[in-house]
């Protein structure tokens, strides 16, 4: 009877979970599912072969391979209509000695920038803002393309990798530098300019709207223009807001206005009460609710 009464459970799931459904998960599957295993690792192949690689003859093996991969990852997507993978991956590969240049401009700002850079390899190898910046540089290209789902496995692979979350659809000048790193949030429509130095934990983000349905589409996070630095734990709201060129941010402010160019931005000190200790302290701290 048990094993009869487990056969009927199981039927009774497989029909369920098998069963027609409009919901949200189903509405997933139909826009197809690339692997994410398989996404990160051709993402630190190209990755690799855009920073390191200068052999003729290994980048004539992997050149193609790359491209064939991507090709295929996009063969599991219901991609925009008049988009063809073909066409997608010979446009991605042509990108690849700009986005190296690109490239080559943030590891010279970081290396000017930080001066407990003792060589540009170190930087090259042990900086994770220069692996979750060069990712999104080549997510950006996809985005570019009209390229669903793929752009953003890639910088969410590099989020898990580095703390910095950068979503491939923001606008990044020349020569951007994120010293530290863990804990920078850039979301989607933020523009940046060329010349930018972040600290860690440095947010630009959007306001919290009721529905996000209501501002898909538009402008809602900030603008941060030319050679701006912005220090630790500063965060920078709304579409409407700009930080002006040439401008300070200290660390912890909070700016949901715009910043005039060459300003500074400080936040106000936080009040520090001290108050003499009486014998009596003792005990009260262990009575506090913390």
């Amino acid at each position: 009877m048990a094993n009869q009464r487990s056969e009927e459970v199981y039927d009774e799931t497989i029909r369920a979970l098998s069963s027609a459904s409009d919901d949200a998960l189903s509405k997933a599957d139909s826009e197809g599912s690339p692997d994410w295993q398989e996404v990160a690792e051709w993402t630190e192949r190209v990755k690799a072969v855009v920073l390191h690689q200068r052999d003729r003859s290994a980048l004539r093996s992997e050149i193609p391979t790359l491209a064939s991969r991507l090709e295929r990852m996009l063969g599991m997507l219901t991609l925009p209509e008049g988009v063809r993978a073909e066409d997608v991956t010979t446009r991605f590969i042509s990108r690849l000695p700009a986005v190296r240049v690109l490239l080559s401009d943030d590891v010279e700002a970081a290396f000017e920038g930080d001066p407990a850079a003792k060589s540009f390899g170190e930087i090259l190898l042990a900086y994770p803002s220069i692996h979750a910046i060069a990712t999104y540089r080549l997510a950006h290209e996809l985005v570019a393309l009209c390229v669903p789902q793929i752009p953003r496995i890639m910088t969410e692979h590099a989020h898990h990798r580095t703390g910095i979350d950068i979503h491939p659809g923001a606008t990044i000048g020349r020569r951007f530098f994120i010293d530290h790193g863990t804990g920078v949030v850039i979301g989607e429509t933020s523009e940046i300019g060329d010349n930018v130095r972040f600290y860690h934990g440095v947010t630009l983000g959007a306001f919290s709207p009721r529905r996000g349905q209501t501002i898909r589409g538009t402008k809602r996070h900030p603008t941060i223009e030319d050679d701006v630095t912005i220090y630790p734990g500063a965060t920078i709201l709304g579409g409407e807001t700009v930080v002006g060129r040439g401008s300070v941010v200290n660390g912890n402010a909070y700016v949901t206005e715009t910043v005039p160019p060459g300003s500074r931005v400080v936040p106000e000190a936080p009040r520090q009460e001290v108050r003499a200790a009486t014998p009596d302290d003792h005990q009260t701290q262990l009575e506090w609710e913390l």
